[in-house]
């Protein structure tokens, strides 16, 4: 649904937008309170019955994009409560990541079968007669369905010649692979952090733009402001997400204009954590453990932590690219802050454990970087190229999409050891990835390398991405055709940096 531009995704990017420019701006930051105005014009409401409620919505927008919790509903709070303590570049957002404004949620039904007005009364009625608990009859010439019978099992739905009736679900909870959303007592959408992985996925499906994350851009500008070398470490998937005319030879520049001190791109990292799961799985699979899974994937290993905890030690215990490309640009310039550019959020809940912080300063997502581009007003038509990337290799650029990780690390598994046979499966999208990994305890992948995916489609198909799907996959495949090498292996870094690294287990329990 994120692929569509739509009056939701209009406000989000116009939200991110007013947020940067109020932060380079600078002054009295407590205008932030105006702001709903700026994105909401007008007298007349636009999206929803009333512009007050818009307003009051985007209030709440702007404070999640801030980092800062949403106020409670019954309560008197000003907008721009708490937002002195927000200012500060080392201010850094609390738990839950992913909040549900309440009064945007529509309260949709959880699961619901109704009969349209296509229905025809068709002589078959095969509604009726599929039907597993009677719960279809006739009344006035149509299928009425008994909602007290009635076991929501979608038969009649599947076998109505004409499509007339449909299953209603609840869009966020039914993207959620998780199971992680259900209904409060006023009926409106509810989050089980227990079960929440922060793959975002519930964000970008909801019709009525009700769900968001917490952000750091104000933070990130801030800390820019103050002085700070930033450096970006930038995900394989950004190509193609800022529209053609933002090159590769041109990225590096456009991050100047908005403060960066420089760019590193995370295929770096996605080359040495190739190589490092490569050596994982010729040294443990089957010996130590029946399979391995890769690491790359937060909300992935997360919920593989949650759900299946007898199969942790399954788990490639490999650094993320992330956490490979800042540490190693940490240790050319340990006074330097970096700044992951990426298409999830997911990222954001990895930055947030304590191991990682210290390496990690700011994560923000592809539209997060898009608002202060336009926050700054940078035209990159005018920004002269300057050099490509070209310290990643094809494998490493790979890790955008699915399949793209675990072909990385065969291929350097096959470098290592031309003959070894290496079976993999990957799933991508968490139903996916649980249904997986439900067989691999089965002993069904024993000998396996897998790979799990969060988003389907993999990272290029993040919550915080800007290009649809299929522009993403192509564009893609020809950055990693261009890439001077394509084997990790061949990375232009010391294979021996690895090994030299100091590996640790992330507490993906918080």
């Amino acid at each position: 649904m994120h692929e569509l531009y739509s009056s939701v995704i209009h406000i989000r990017r116009k939200v991110f937008t007013e947020l940067a420019r109020l932060a380079y701006e600078g002054g009295d930051y407590h205008r932030f309170a105006s702001l709903p105005y700026t994105i909401i014009p007008g007298e007349e409401g636009n999206y929803r019955d009333s512009i007050f409620l818009e307003r009051a919505i985007v209030s709440e927008r702007l404070r999640l994009a801030m980092g800062l919790p949403l106020r409670p509903i019954d309560q008197y709070m000003p907008t721009n409560t708490n937002i002195d303590e927000s200012v500060g570049a080392e201010k850094y957002y609390e738990p839950p990541l992913i909040n549900i404004i309440k009064f945007a949620c529509h309260a949709c039904p959880e699961r619901e079968i109704l009969v349209t007005d296509g229905c025809q009364h068709c002589l078959a009625h095969p509604c009726q007669e599929i039907c597993p608990k009677d719960a279809i009859t006739t009344k006035h010439g149509r299928s009425v369905i008994d909602k007290d019978k009635c076991v929501k099992c979608g038969r009649c739905a599947d076998v109505c010649p004409y499509h007339a009736i449909v299953k209603l679900e609840r869009p966020c909870a039914k993207a959620c692979g998780m199971n992680a959303i259900h209904s409060d007592a006023q009926g409106h959408a509810e989050i089980d952090y227990n079960k929440c992985v922060s793959c975002g996925m519930c964000i970008v499906n909801c019709p009525f733009g009700a769900i968001s994350d917490k952000g750091q851009i104000f933070q990130l500008i801030q800390s820019i402001k103050e002085g700070d070398r930033l450096v970006a470490i930038v995900a394989p998937s950004f190509i193609g997400q800022f529209g053609p005319d933002m090159t590769p030879e041109r990225l590096e520049g456009a991050m100047k204009m908005l403060g960066f001190d420089r760019v590193a791109e995370v295929a770096v990292g996605a080359d040495l954590c190739a190589i490092d799961e490569a050596k994982r799985f010729l040294e443990e699979v089957p010996e130590k453990h029946p399979f391995m899974a890769t690491s790359c994937c937060p909300s992935w290993i997360t919920m593989a932590k949650k759900m299946y905890p007898e199969l942790s030690d399954c788990i490639s215990m490999s650094l993320t690219p992330m956490v490979l490309t800042a540490r190693l640009e940490k240790q050319h310039d340990p006074n330097c802050k970096i700044a992951f550019i990426g298409p999830c959020s997911a990222k954001k809940l990895e930055a947030m454990r304590t191991s990682i912080r210290s390496y990690v300063d700011f994560v923000l997502t592809f539209e997060e970087l898009m608002g202060m581009f336009d926050a700054k007003e940078i035209d990159f038509t005018k920004i002269p190229a300057g050099e490509a990337f070209h310290e990643g290799t094809g494998a490493g650029r790979g890790f955008a999409v699915s399949g793209g990780v675990s072909q990385a690390v065969v291929d350097a598994i096959h470098r290592i050891d031309p003959d070894m046979e290496v079976k993999v499966a990957h799933a991508e999208g968490l139903q996916d990835c649980r249904k997986m990994l439900a067989l691999a305890k089965a002993g069904k992948y024993n000998g396996y390398l897998l790979e799990g995916m969060g988003c389907p489609g993999g990272c290029v198909a993040g919550m915080g991405t800007l290009q649809s799907l299929k522009d993403s996959v192509k564009s893609i495949s020809n950055y990693k055709s261009k890439a001077e090498q394509q084997n990790a292996m061949d990375s232009k870094y010391d294979i021996k940096k690895v090994e030299a690294l100091e590996h640790f287990e992330v507490d993906w329990e918080g």
